[in-house]
């Protein structure tokens, strides 16, 4: 049978040890493959709510609801699609000015989409902003096959990665969020990644601060529409698909204090950014 994938990891994010009402913060594995991680048991609720805050310097949980409880993560997971590009930038595996091809495939995804062409390139420096703030399908499998050959090998190693990072309730089934009952996460799980792409790839991950971005002749507004509205957000991610309602993980900054605020399964997207904005001013 062949093998997955196999990803060496070895990083430790700097703060305090993870206690009952923290989180993991502390991560070193040799080595690690999907194939070894179990899948996340349970059952799924669709469209329901679940929140967490954490503080990102100590990962101490200051608030949360069904943190736990799986749910579907929608366009979330291009956060992991891109926290893998940015530790192959770090590692020098990649350059931003690298260009990758446009697969039929990847040109076929439905929307969000910048409406990339079968036969063209792209460089990462235009992939990142496009998964950042328009959250586009067609790249996010031109990043998952030029990255591992296709989008299943790369929504393995994406696995990998979240059992590496402590997030144990999450399975990649692909790359965009698209719909697929088997991909799913937690609210605690994705506040330990947009921690971890916070703190690991602080100088990437301003990407998502982005209101818009240009590409072949137009310009995308950013689906976050919490930037430059509530004070202090930058970044990080939205996400929707009807089996999971409204999903936004938001990091905010004020003075000293710098939060995660994950909501998922709001109503519409105007409860989930009133409901984000809420916790983002109570606890900041």
């Amino acid at each position: 049978m062949r093998s997955l994938f196999l990803v060496a990891v070895a990083f430790v994010l700097a703060s305090c040890g993870a206690g009952v009402n923290s989180l993991p913060v502390s991560v070193t594995p040799s080595v690690t493959t999907a194939s070894y991680a179990p899948a996340p048991s349970g059952p799924v609720k669709a469209r329901t709510y679940a929140a967490i805050v954490v503080d990102v310097r100590s990962g101490k949980v200051l608030h949360e609801v069904d943190s736990e409880s799986l749910r579907y993560p929608a366009s979330l997971t291009k956060m992991m699609t891109l926290f893998l590009v940015f530790e192959d930038l770090k590692s020098g595996k990649l350059s931003l000015n690298t260009r990758w091809r446009v697969s039929r495939n990847a040109a076929r995804k439905p929307p969000s989409k910048i409406g990339v062409k079968a036969g063209s390139t792209i460089s990462v420096r235009d992939a990142i902003r496009a998964l950042s703030v328009k959250s586009a399908n067609d790249v996010a499998a031109v990043v998952a096959e030029n990255m591992a050959g296709s989008e299943a090998a790369y929504a393995a190693r994406m696995t990998a990665m979240a059992r590496a990072l402590g997030m144990t309730s999450t399975r990649f089934t692909n790359a965009s969020g698209l719909p697929d009952t088997r991909q799913v996460t937690t609210a605690r799980d994705m506040a330990i990644l947009g921690r971890a792409l916070k703190l690991r790839h602080s100088r990437y991950a301003r990407n998502f601060a982005a209101r818009d971005f240009k590409y072949g002749g137009r310009r995308f507004r950013a689906t976050n529409r919490l930037l430059g509205q509530v004070r202090g957000v930058d970044g990080i991610k939205t996400g929707y698909i009807r089996l999971s309602g409204y999903n936004l993980v938001a990091s905010a900054k004020r003075g000293r204090k710098h939060i995660i605020v994950v909501v998922i399964g709001g109503k519409s997207g105007k409860a989930r950014n009133a409901e984000v904005t809420r916790l983002i001013e109570r606890y900041s």
